[in-house]
């Protein structure tokens, strides 16, 4: 069975799979829209906001990637679970 973690780690979780949705759907629109100024620059806002609350959630929690795309904290955590996708 998973780890049970704190309330505030699922809804920063959210925040960060919701900010990340939003980055996808702003990708797929400017491969269409290319010139499209106010969308690059939400894109970029975006991209900005998922990078510091995903810094801020490894700080707190635990890596959301492996192999070198995350830090690990001491001890060695990269195996404290759950990952984003077992909750």
């Amino acid at each position: 069975m998973a780890k049970k973690m704190p309330p505030e780690y699922y809804q920063c979780l959210e925040e960060i799979q919701a900010l990340d949705f939003v980055l996808v759907e702003l990708n797929l629109y400017l491969d269409t829209h290319p010139n499209d100024f106010d969308a690059i620059q939400q894109f970029n806002e975006t991209a900005q906001m998922s990078m510091q609350l995903k810094v801020e959630f490894e700080k707190k929690f635990h890596p959301l990637m492996n192999f070198g795309r995350s830090y690990s904290n001491y001890p060695w955590n990269i195996d404290d679970s759950p990952w984003p996708w077992q909750v």
